[in-house]
């Protein structure tokens, strides 16, 4: 097991409802399958309690926690939490995020860009920000925060891909504050994912029946044309998470069929 005796948080680890599985989802059960005790955090506490029941069914190790992630005493309180249940926190997951419309900056409402910027980076900030103190005093611990190759393709989607930007700036400058305590920070740019965030998300909002949405967006990615799904993510966060990547921070990892390949 990849991930014996770790304790790992995962935040976001509900997701919207769908006929797929979400990356914080399957991130979950994969650490759980590997060995990790397992805090489950999500502002949506039905939603986290199900992914707690199928951990469970599998004979995993897991607690729910109802949480909202921009609130600077809920992240200290799941921090908190995973200390006094686990007796320490190995890795921390970040993969809660909001989307946006397609807004050029003059169409881009002020507070549009505010809960974007606040649910995408801000909250990274403050979860990242409460579990220092604990991995510090560990002299050890892994952050993997999932940003998206919004931050470094072409986007019309102008808060979302600067908020992601922003994400990949601040877990390198953890990575980099942090190496002298045995800390590692990583993140995660998905492509083009077939997840219920992705497709139920965009259809309804654009008016778009499900299937052509997924044949679009599969025709966009050049590894086998077809999209990537959340255990593709849950399989690079769980080698960030693990021992494997002892050597490995401050990287910023696309997965993304090759997409980002196309920069230049």
């Amino acid at each position: 097991m990849r991930l014996k005796d770790k304790v790992a948080i995962v935040v976001g680890a509900g997701q919207t409802p769908g006929d797929t599985i979400g990356n914080g989802r399957a991130t979950a059960i994969l650490f759980a399958r590997e060995g990790a005790r397992v805090l489950l955090v999500d502002k949506n506490f039905e939603s986290v309690q199900e992914t707690q029941g199928l951990i469970e069914a599998e004979g995993g190790i897991c607690s729910a926690f109802k949480a909202d992630f921009t609130n600077q005493q809920d992240c200290e309180s799941f921090v908190r939490t995973a200390k006094e249940t686990y007796g320490r926190v190995d890795v921390l997951h970040n993969n809660v995020g909001i989307g946006g419309a397609n807004d050029e900056i003059l169409g881009l409402p002020e507070e549009s860009w505010d809960r974007i910027m606040t649910v995408n980076l801000k909250g990274m900030f403050l979860s990242c920000r409460s579990v220092l103190p604990v991995m510090r005093e560990q002299h050890s611990g892994a952050i993997i925060n999932i940003s998206s190759i919004a931050a470094v393709c072409s986007t019309g989607i102008v808060a979302y891909k600067t908020s992601k930007a922003g994400v990949n700036a601040l877990t390198h400058q953890i990575a980099l504050e942090n190496a002298k305590y045995n800390i590692r920070a990583n993140a995660i740019m998905p492509g083009l994912m077939n997840t219920p965030m992705a497709i139920e998300g965009i259809s309804g909002a654009r008016g778009i029946p499900k299937e052509d949405l997924i044949r679009t967006r599969d025709a966009s990615v050049p590894l086998g044309a077809k999209m990537g799904t959340a255990w593709d993510v849950a399989y690079a966060a769980l080698f960030l998470a693990s021992d494997e990547a002892k050597f490995i921070t401050g990287v910023i990892l696309p997965v993304d069929g090759g997409q980002s390949a196309r920069i230049g």
